[in-house]
């Protein structure tokens, strides 16, 4: 039976471990895909440049509907298109933190570090819902297991004192993404999420609970957000939050979020459609003489706001002698 104020939704035969796809009315338009995952623990592959090996994915799709949204293509693997679908089609995998406990139990983990918001955010709104995080939180520190969380979602506010009592046993780090200041562009972009001053309160609360708290600047989009000012004027909100450092990031559009962000563009700003096309000519990264210039214009920023640090995570251990590039040349590539 189904609970109170849930509706059926159109069950997907082919989904791997599903028990029921629903609506809810708080989330008009949008199906959530009740799953039991097999496996929760996602290895990197070993050629990506991310300095973590493991990552955690309670959800995938989501609901912030960022238009430029890098992990879009992933809603294809599940026959889902990589634009509304990844929006409005939730994947919820309901017993996580129960296969994370087993499988952090396993004599084989070896305690590396989890990321988490690498790929959907685990605070998009339906976690307000589901409330998979705590779950997860709890099984980590457990385990004696490093983790990040990367995250727009105002909800990582409810799991504050969990995840301080976290970070007594284990190394935690938390970070925000906030983009851009501009309320009427950001509501735009990211229909779905927090306001930038939700998520620089988000930031203050982080801070006052005696946590370490990153900010990405991301993704800062060529001709729209890339000023000196505007960047100026962001990196001074974040300063005065409490961030403790500042990663920038420039806009990436790989297959699937290149055409869902084109279409956006060329809607809302259809002059920039033929300059992106030049910036973007050579594919999902943008050219390498933008992102000297936008380094060239962020680095003094960041120094003059006290933000130079870089968003930092737990990283797993690299060879000896081995050099890992800093967070903030790392975020410009």
């Amino acid at each position: 039976m189904l609970d109170e104020g849930l509706g059926a939704a159109p069950v997907l035969p082919g989904m791997r471990g599903l028990l029921r796809s629903v609506r809810v009315p708080e989330f008009a338009g949008t199906v959530f895909h009740e799953v039991e995952a097999k496996s929760a623990l996602n290895r990197v592959p070993g050629a990506s440049r991310m300095p973590f090996t493991w990552t955690v994915n309670p959800y995938r799709g989501c609901t912030h509907a960022c238009t430029y949204c890098f992990a879009r293509n992933t809603h294809t693997y599940l026959d889902f298109d990589a634009g509304a679908d990844f929006d409005h089609q939730i994947v919820v995998k309901v017993n996580v933190a129960r296969v994370l406990e087993r499988e952090l139990r396993s004599p084989r983990w070896a305690g590396e570090p989890v990321a988490m918001g690498t790929n959907t955010d685990p605070y998009q709104r339906a976690e307000g819902r589901y409330r998979l995080m705590p779950g997860i939180i709890g099984a980590l520190a457990r385990s004696g297991t490093p983790f990040s969380v990367l995250t727009k979602g105002t909800v990582l506010a409810r799991d504050l004192p969990q995840l301080a009592a976290a970070a007594a046993d284990v190394p935690v780090s938390l970070g925000v993404s906030i983009a851009l200041l501009d309320r009427s562009l950001q509501s735009r972009l990211e229909p779905g999420t927090p306001s930038p001053a939700a998520r620089l309160e988000l930031v203050r609360r982080i801070a006052d609970a005696g946590l370490d708290c990153g900010v990405m600047v991301a993704p800062v989009l060529p001709l729209l957000t890339d000023s000196a000012e505007a960047l100026d004027a962001l990196l001074a909100e974040i300063a005065a939050a409490g961030a403790s450092g500042v990663s920038v990031l420039a806009l990436h559009l790989r297959p699937g979020t290149r055409e869902w962000f084109l279409a956006w563009l060329a809607r809302e700003h259809p002059g920039l459609v033929e300059p992106y096309a030049r910036l973007y000519r050579r594919g999902a990264y943008v050219h390498a003489e933008y992102r000297r210039a936008l380094a060239e214009r962020v680095r003094p920023l960041l120094r003059s706001h006290g933000l130079d640090r870089g968003v930092g995570m737990p990283r797993t251990p690299t060879v000896e002698g081995a050099r890992t590039p800093p967070a903030e040349q790392l975020a410009l590539l």
